[in-house]
């Protein structure tokens, strides 16, 4: 019978599908955090198994992370050879030991091979079988600038152990938010392929001023590009994102650049093509095609029975960056609204013929969840021989999987 707990496996992604996550527990307030990490973990298809020490369990119940994960709980080492059947050499062990959250006691016996608790036997049993760790360090700030715990964390570090450094908080070392865990655990597993590419994505908004106040732009969240950039970071390539005035945090891992306007968008993508060797460039962002013909220096008056504004066109970026870059491998991005389905794909194909570009993604903005600032889209993808892909309304960071799938065919076979 399947543990009631786990019918969320799978329902934000399936990043961790198949992959077994042992998530050690130690004796950090933080490990109330934990039941909604392991939870986090199976919606990207994970399954979990909780591993607590003594003094763990003076802070959160067994039960609870029974509850969370579906499975039985390691609470101490029996004839079961628990700490074997989790991470010894065989075919059913974990593919990733997560430490989380790690006291200085727990990281200073990790380092020191010293196994006396269910954790750290786990965690030295995953060393000699070569299981990736990742430890989330929590304490207070006193402690985690103790110079032998730094000398201890380096010789992990060196020995292959990934740590996620903590948000340094009101005198103490906090663990770093759930989402940044999740994401840090599927990095670790993500497939390689994009080991050695080196990625320019556009994303956001543009803005263009009519006074100090007002602007002009459009709804994009930047979304879909910042997806992009995670996914390209998941599969191991080297990512510099410019960034338009998006509402998403900007992606870890990635060399960020922000801009405002598209005349600052153009200027630092062209400097970073010109002074950087980039393999691609996937231009995600939704500039603004248009600037007043003048920008005032003061705020304009709304007293007035009308106000026009005369806008002149601006530069396309994508445009001046074929140029500048005749040899990169150019992903361009094409929204419209309310056209056909073989009308956008027409006006993609046009585009592509038109910029020389490798791919083209369209969407139609008037569709229903794939719209600006929506956590969902739908695209096409057309390539150079017009082969159109489908991709159904998902979510944008599984619409990213597809798109970089996509992106990596072409760029092989263009190779």
């Amino acid at each position: 019978m399947i543990h009631p707990s786990k019918d969320i496996i799978g329902t934000k992604g399936r990043e961790l599908k198949g992959k077994k996550v042992a998530l050690c527990v130690t004796g950090s307030v933080s490990a109330s955090e934990c039941p909604k990490i392991a939870r986090e973990l199976m919606r990207h298809g994970a399954e979990v198994y909780a591993v607590m020490s003594q003094k763990a369990q003076e802070i959160i119940h067994p039960n609870l992370m029974e509850w969370a994960t579906g499975n039985p709980v390691v609470t101490e080492l029996t004839g079961k050879i628990e700490h074997i059947a989790l991470a010894g050499l065989h075919k059913n062990k974990s593919d990733l030991v997560l430490v989380s959250p790690a006291t200085a006691n727990t990281i200073s016996k990790i380092s020191c091979g010293i196994d006396d608790t269910a954790v750290t036997t786990v965690v030295s049993t995953a060393f000699g079988s070569k299981i990736p760790v990742i430890i989330v360090p929590t304490m207070h700030e006193s402690l985690y600038d103790n110079s032998i715990l730094s000398e201890n964390i380096k010789k992990l570090l060196s020995l292959g152990v990934e740590f996620i450094s903590p948000r340094i908080e009101e005198g103490k070392a906090k663990m770093v938010s759930v989402d940044d865990i999740v994401e840090a655990v599927i990095r670790k597993l993500s497939v390689k392929d994009m080991k050695g590419i080196r990625v320019l994505v556009t994303a956001g908004p543009t803005l263009e001023y009519i006074d100090p106040i007002r602007i002009i732009t459009n709804k994009s969240s930047g979304k879909m590009g910042v997806a992009i950039a995670i996914e390209a970071l998941r599969r191991g390539a080297e990512v510099t994102l410019i960034y338009g005035r998006g509402i998403v945090p900007h992606p870890q891992g990635a060399k960020v650049i922000d801009v405002e306007t598209t005349e600052e968008m153009h200027d630092v993508v062209i400097s970073e093509l010109r002074v950087e060797e980039y393999d691609m460039l996937i231009s995600a962002s939704a500039v603004e095609d248009f600037i007043p013909e003048t920008k005032h220096d003061r705020k304009l008056s709304s007293r007035v029975d009308e106000l026009n504004i005369k806008l002149k066109p601006l530069p396309k970026i994508i445009e001046k960056a074929r140029e500048s870059s005749p040899k990169i491998f150019l992903v361009a991005f094409k929204a419209e609204y309310r056209l056909s389905e073989e009308e956008l794909t027409d006006k993609a194909y046009e585009l592509l013929k038109t910029l020389k570009a490798d791919i083209v993604v369209a969407n139609d903005l008037s569709w229903e969840g794939a719209g600006f600032g929506t956590d969902t889209n739908k695209v096409f993808i057309i390539n150079s021989t017009r082969n159109i892909i489908n991709i159904p309304l998902s979510s944008k960071q599984i619409v990213a999987k597809r798109i970089i799938d996509t992106i990596l065919k072409e760029y092989e076979r263009r190779s």
